[in-house]
C-alpha cells in the first residue's frame, strides 16, 4: 500500500482502529452498499448483469446525487466533485501498472543473491547485507525489479546454477584410467615368495654340518 501511494503521488494516512468517527466516508458508504444488498435480495435480480445495473442506479441516487450535510450548501458528492476547481491528474499506463505490483523485502545475502519463493535470483555482490525491495508479477516470476535507495531499478533473474561454469578439462593421457590384464600386486607378491623360496633352499643347517663330522 505504502509503494502504491508512493508511485502515485498519493499521501498515505492511517486512522486509529476501533475509530469509525475517523473513517466516516468509507463507513457511510458502507452502510450505503449494505442497505443495498437488503433491497436487492427483495428484487431478486436474476443475472449478474442485473444486479450491476441495480446498484449503479442506487449508488446514484442514494449516495453520489444526495444531498450531504457535512459539504457546503448541503451539496451532493457528484455536485462537489464536479465544482472542484483542481484540474484532474492523469497517470501514464505504464506507471499505473508498475504501481500496483507486488512488493516484498528480502536480505541480500553473501553471494549476492537473495532467495525468493524457493528459488535464488542474482542482485549483485555491491548490496551484500542490504535490504531491497522485491518487485514482481505474482504470474511471472522468472524476472524480478529490483528497487533500492538511490539506485536506478534493475532486473533480477533466476540465477541457474553451473549456466556459467565451463566444461571441465579431461586428464591428460598418461594420467587417464587404463585397462589392466592382471595385478601388479599379485605378480609382486609372487615375485618375492620365489625369492624368499630361493634364499631358504640356499641356507646352510649348522646342526645337519656336525653330524656329518
Amino acid at each position: 500500500m505504502a509503494r502504491t501511494c508512493s508511485k502515485l503521488g498519493i499521501r498515505l494516512l492511517y486512522a486509529k482502529p476501533y475509530s469509525p468517527e475517523a473513517t466516516g466516508k468509507v463507513e457511510k458508504f458502507n452502510q450505503t452498499v449494505d442497505s443495498f444488498l437488503k433491497e436487492a435480495a427483495l428484487e431478486k435480480p436474476k443475472t449478474l448483469d442485473r444486479l450491476n445495473e441495480l446498484f449503479q442506479i442506487w449508488l446514484s441516487e442514494c449516495y453520489q446525487n444526495k444531498p450531504h450535510t457535512a459539504l457546503k450548501n448541503n451539496l451532493s458528492p457528484q455536485a462537489a466533485f464536479q465544482g472542484d476547481s483542481h484540474p484532474l491528474r492523469f497517470i501514464e499506463p505504464d506507471v499505473l501498472a508498475s504501481a500496483f505490483l507486488h512488493s516484498e523485502r528480502r536480505k541480500v545475502d553473501k553471494s549476492g543473491c537473495i532467495n525468493f519463493m524457493s528459488k535464488k535470483y542474482e542482485v549483485g555482490l555491491n548490496f551484500i547485507g542490504c535490504t531491497v525491495d522485491v518487485v514482481y508479477d505474482p504470474a511471472d516470476i522468472t524476472e524480478l525489479t529490483i528497487e533500492y535507495q538511490g539506485y536506478a531499478p534493475w532486473q533480477a533473474k533466476e540465477l541457474i546454477i553451473g549456466a556459467r561454469v565451463g566444461k571441465r578439462p579431461g586428464l591428460p593421457e598418461h594420467l587417464g584410467v587404463k585397462p589392466v590384464d592382471s595385478s601388479r600386486l599379485l605378480s609382486a607378491a609372487t615375485l618375492k615368495h620365489k625369492e624368499r623360496q630361493i634364499r631358504q633352499n640356499q641356507a646352510i643347517s649348522f646342526r645337519r654340518v656336525g653330524k656329518e663330522e
